[in-house]
């Protein structure tokens, strides 16, 4: 019997050791992942409140590391799941606002979900950067651009702007322009031809015939037309400042187009941008044409030349505005492009 009793006690205290073994082990077991994470929602507002769609999201522990993304819906609310305790920013990125950045936030196992209070972005200040140029800088590119247009790709046509907001000429521009077009090539090409048809003609018989005659016309219509040149667009256009180019209309009625070109002879721009009468061209032409009377035959020389000349330089100019305005353009290189969309 006693060895009986011996052998229930032995079985006992094993059972009793065996249920605290399994007792403890279940105590000691690690809690499942899954109990230690939260999730952290929200939404993000402009500044009227309305919501930001697609705005950009990344949560950060608190030192910037294991970074985690997302983005905001059309209601503008987001979420992030599974996170695991620990202390936390979300920052912000939206098209249009400021970045933002959130306080840093702990989140613990004690809440399964943390729900941040809205964030309101505020919108992004935008600094235009706006380069201020000189008038004469952008005149003078203007110009350059001016001395490559030539009819037919060779006779010079600078005395045209297809810009109708051109910058005013400076007085030293005003004469560049004049000096590069006046001593062109075409320029001694053009008193060449225009002295072996008056020497055909006999046109100025006080000339006379032969070499003599012909250097003789050559130099008078090259002069005169070059103290044309010079004293309308240079000389009288810097005194009476104003501008001494054609601006091309290109758009309008037929009628206003041939007044507007009509009218270059009578009319021009100032450097200010306003109307005026075109005093350079006709204190150039009649100065140009009482020169003339220094080097034409004496015989022809007086008042009546001067008066001819004159009458035939300002009907020259009104034929020239009408070339401009209705033929030129189309044969004319280098137009700026973005004038020619509005040629008819």
């Amino acid at each position: 019997m006693k060895r009986c009793r011996n052998r229930f006690r032995t079985v006992a205290v094993a059972v009793v050791l065996f249920l605290a073994a399994g007792v403890g082990t279940s105590a000691g077991q690690p809690q499942d992942p899954g109990d230690r994470e939260a999730v952290i929602g929200g939404s993000v507002r402009d500044p009227s409140g309305a919501a930001v769609a697609a705005a950009q999201l990344t949560l950060t522990l608190a030192d910037g590391t294991q970074p985690r993304t997302a983005e905001s819906g059309i209601d503008g609310r987001f979420r992030f799941v599974r996170v695991v305790p620990g202390s936390y920013v979300v920052t912000v990125q939206a098209r249009g606002f400021a970045p933002f950045a959130t306080s840093p936030f702990t989140v613990t196992t004690s809440r399964r979900a943390f729900m941040l209070a809205p964030i309101t972005l505020s919108i992004e200040d935008v600094t235009a950067s706006v380069t201020v140029r000189p008038t004469q800088a952008i005149a003078e590119e203007q110009i350059r651009a001016e001395e490559k247009q030539r009819l037919f790709g060779f006779v010079p046509n600078f005395y045209v702007s297809y810009l109708p907001e051109a910058a005013p000429l400076t007085s030293r521009q005003k004469f560049s322009l004049a000096a590069r077009h006046t001593f062109d090539w075409t320029s001694f090409a053009g008193a060449t031809l225009s002295a072996a048809i008056q020497q055909e003609i006999d046109a100025h018989p006080g000339y006379g015939r032969g070499a003599s005659g012909y250097a003789k016309r050559w130099a008078a219509t090259f002069v005169n037309e070059r103290s044309d040149d010079l004293l309308s667009h240079y000389v009288f256009a810097s005194l009476c400042h104003q501008d001494p180019r054609y601006f091309y209309q290109g758009t309008g009625t037929t009628r206003s187009r041939l007044y507007h070109a009509l009218s270059y002879a009578f009319v021009a721009r100032g450097d200010t941008g306003t109307t005026i009468p075109n005093y350079a061209y006709l204190l150039g032409n009649m100065g140009a044409a009482a020169l003339s009377s220094a080097y034409y035959p004496r015989e022809e020389r007086g008042a009546g030349l001067i008066l001819t000349n004159a009458a035939l330089g300002i009907a020259g100019r009104a034929v020239q505005g009408v070339v401009q305005e209705f033929v030129a353009r189309r044969v004319t290189t280098n137009v700026p492009e973005s004038r020619s969309s509005a040629i008819p």
